[in-house]
């Protein structure tokens, strides 16, 4: 298999627009990404990293990440792109855990930088590269080198780091291209952090790969996002729930009837009924994906037309890899109960970084185990229902928190919802909704419960209902259930 492919789409389109920055009004075609990322290369090596060596990056969402990302590609080094939100503390974690031979930043990051104890050579992006490029034998790679380490939170509060090879990342790309059918027509709006595999994975590597544009965004803003997505011609784009909830309460999105859109995705955390309905209005194709770091992130496919009789499905598993349903039991799911979504194929990553107990965990006779629930209907689609420790256990009860989330939300006064399960001496633990509220009004929560009695089983309502002004976001826009609850105890011990 040919792991250079980047050059190869430079030999075959090479005047093709690859890349374009909206924050910087720059953009490259693909012979311009492939010898800025030989020059990178070229600059790696007189710095003497090689092979398996780390080059971190702390940056925001622009060009030069993906020039690093190829060049680190082209000679075998690891490429780390780093949480630019993460604490100091928790950036000097990763850095001394994967121990890079370099770092390059963003000089808005000079600070942060400042604050990190281990970092032998810091150089600004800006740095003036003026090298000769030299092309790079890549024989000497294999598919099974590492490619990527992107850092996700671990069960035991440290940051795990997902090693993704050459193989995973192009398993994940043709499995894409080929199950959603993108071309080199396909233009997508990527406002997701390049330090997320969403930014990175979903649909960036797959649009370059296929020979389309990916038009970059840096700090999320829903009109211009609109605007966006009109002004490129856009055809496909993934966004999380709270950048849809914020898009479609504006005049512009109400205006729009994006013309070039093709597919509008959704993925990260669940997305609310309400926002499907927003599209459907409007006529606009609108579906969700399922991923994790951990594989792909691309792992179902839904055409957008089933996605309107199935809505909340994610699809089918595509086309080159396998999904199973595990319950509790340890026996395979029959239709519509829930289980552990299990996941083989050749997307999937190799092993948490300096971290093997962790990894067999979670790798299990060929099948990673998620740690996500999920469902498949008679005609076999599947369903998510939530993180399977997030399930509360009330009374003997299994209850899956999405399902009252989902109802919740389609309260007319209700902005947003999270259920949570607190511990409880009588019930094992109590059902407990967070509610943000569009006009503040806390007044209602008999209402609510009324308005839960009509879809919810009685052990299923909440027992008790606390009105936020907002509720607390991981940096991919999910809402941080763990940090809600942490808040909570803490509120009730210094009440």
């Amino acid at each position: 298999m040919e792991l250079n492919w980047i050059t190869s789409r430079a030999r075959l389109t090479p005047n093709k627009t690859a890349i374009i920055d909206v924050t910087n009004d720059t953009s490259l075609a693909y012979c311009d990404i492939d010898n800025r990322s030989d020059r990178w290369l070229t600059f790696f090596e007189e710095r003497n990293i090689g092979r398996g060596d780390r080059v971190a990056i702390l940056a925001k969402n622009q060009i030069e990440v993906f020039e690093i990302m190829f060049a680190c590609g082209k000679m075998g080094a690891i490429f780390v792109p780093l949480n630019w939100r993460l604490s100091h503390e928790e950036l000097n974690y990763i850095i001394e855990d994967c121990n890079p031979k370099i770092l390059l930043y963003n000089q808005r990051f000079s600070d942060t930088v400042n604050h990190l104890k281990k970092v032998s050579d810091a150089i600004p992006l800006d740095y003036p590269i003026l090298i000769k490029p030299k092309k790079q034998d890549i024989t000497c790679i294999s598919e099974s080198d590492p490619w990527l380490i992107i850092y996700t939170g671990g069960t035991t509060g440290k940051p795990k780091g997902v090693v993704l090879t050459h193989r995973a990342i192009m398993w994940n790309a043709i499995n894409t291209i080929i199950s959603w059918g993108l071309t080199d027509d396909e233009v997508t709006l990527n406002y997701l952090p390049l330090f997320h595999t969403g930014g990175i994975n979903a649909l960036s590597i797959p649009i370059l790969m296929s020979g389309g544009t990916v038009v970059l965004g840096d700090q999320f803003d829903a009109k211009e996002a609109v605007h966006f997505l009109n002004k490129y011609k856009c055809t496909i784009a993934l966004f999380v729930p709270t950048m849809y909830h914020l898009m479609v309460g504006t005049k512009e999105f109400k205006a729009s009837l994006f013309p070039s859109m093709r597919t509008f995705l959704s993925g990260a955390a669940p997305c609310p009924l309400s926002i499907y309905e927003s599209f459907q209005e409007k006529g606009i194709p609108f579906k969700e994906g399922y991923g994790l770091t951990e594989a792909g992130p691309n792992n179902f496919y839904i055409s957008p037309q089933d996605a309107i009789w199935k809505k909340g499905s994610v699809g089918k598993p595509m086309m080159f890899n396998q999904i199973k349903l595990l319950k509790m039991d340890g026996t395979e799911a029959e239709v519509d109960e829930v289980g552990e979504i299990l996941i083989k194929g050749k997307h999937s990553f190799q092993e948490y970084w300096n971290d093997q107990q962790e990894t067999k965990s979670v790798w299990k006779d060929g099948w990673l185990y998620s740690g996500d629930l999920g469902r498949k209907d008679q005609d076999g689609y599947y369903y998510i229902v939530g993180r399977k420790k997030d399930m509360i256990i009330t009374g003997g009860e299994n209850v899956y928190p999405l399902e009252i989330e989902h109802w919740l939300c389609q309260y007319p006064e209700v902005e947003e919802a999270c259920v949570i399960g607190l511990e409880d001496e009588k019930w094992g633990e109590q059902v407990t909704a967070f509610i943000v509220l569009k006009s503040g009004d806390s007044g209602i929560v008999e209402e609510l419960k009324k308005h839960c009695t009509y879809k919810l089983a009685k052990y299923k309502i909440p027992k008790q209902f606390v009105f936020l002004k907002e509720l607390p976001k991981t940096h991919v826009g999910k809402i941080d259930k763990k940090l809600l609850k942490k808040q909570y105890e803490s509120n009730l011990e210094n009440a």
